[in-house]
């Protein structure tokens, strides 16, 4: 049986988070996370016998082009893996095909055909790159000051028509969290959010201008990066294999340790090039 999710069900969604293998902050086993697609997205259960075995999320982004569903989460229990689970889940979250989908698909065996067969198709690589933020050097001319979510939203919303304010302040509150922005010889052209915990920690999600460049898209990048504090020495951002900062960032020393799979009805719902999404909420 699926059903949406409640409060009360964040215990049992954990769990299926951890046998899953999503643990820490900011995964289905915060109850901080999930508390939050709770409140500005729809979240599904499956259960076999009152036991809940699987849940998955989705969070709409409204934009210039209209709304987008994104899929954040999909996860079964591994126990009862090929059981028709998960695709119960989608038809749950995803009852139009004819809404703009997207996700951020894992490797496992199981997550290519089922999002195949909804009508998603695999884009590109989304390439997890941590690395040490004093090894970036900071291009010539770009300056890095904290902001605010208020403000980081205002300047998203005004250049993408996207209206990110809750997830802006989600991101925020989460431990470390940063919001910044990034200006080339004081005109500012990219803002987001720094946060994470230990080897969590790093950059969120970061928009920018419409008119910016290839060289500009990768610069704000490198000039976000070098200016993070991170304790642990350590940090990581998520980048589309073709953006413009990837390249670099390798030069510096930084490796890509795991990476997903951008998949969607259109290539175009997010800009290879340009975007620096949050796995979790695009």
């Amino acid at each position: 049986m699926v059903r949406a999710a409640t409060a009360d069900d964040l215990e049992d969604i954990a769990r299926v988070a951890e046998a899953a293998g999503q643990r820490g902050e900011w995964t289905g086993a915060d109850p901080a996370y999930v508390g939050h697609l709770l409140r500005y997205g729809q979240v599904a259960v499956a259960s076999d016998a009152d036991r809940i075995i699987g849940f998955g999320a989705t969070r709409g982004i409204a934009g210039r082009g209209g709304v987008t569903s994104m899929l954040c989460d999909l996860f079964v229990d591994p126990a009862r893996h090929g059981r028709g689970c998960g695709r119960a889940l989608l038809s749950a979250l995803w009852p139009e095909q004819n809404v703009p989908r997207m996700t951020f698909s894992s490797q496992h065996p199981h997550a290519l055909p089922l999002y195949t067969s909804v009508g998603l198709d695999a884009w590109w690589p989304l390439l997890y790159l941590t690395g040490d933020p004093r090894a970036v050097r900071s291009p010539v001319g770009w300056t890095v000051a904290p902001s605010s979510p208020e403000a980081v939203s205002r300047f998203e919303a005004g250049w993408t028509g996207a209206d990110r304010s809750a997830d802006q302040h989600a991101w925020a509150q989460r431990p470390n969290g940063t919001a910044l922005v990034a200006a080339l010889d004081g005109q500012p052209l990219a803002a987001g959010t720094a946060a994470g915990e230990g080897n969590g920690f790093g950059l969120v999600h970061l928009a920018s201008a419409p008119d910016v460049t290839d060289a500009q898209a990768g610069d704000s990048v490198l000039a976000v990066l070098a200016a993070l504090e991170s304790m642990a020495g350590q940090a990581q951002v998520c980048l589309p294999a073709p953006h413009p900062a990837v390249r670099p960032l390798l030069a510096a020393g930084w490796r890509a340790t795991g990476l997903d799979l951008f998949m969607a009805t259109r290539v175009d719902l997010l800009d290879a090039r340009r975007c620096v999404p949050s796995p979790a909420l695009a």
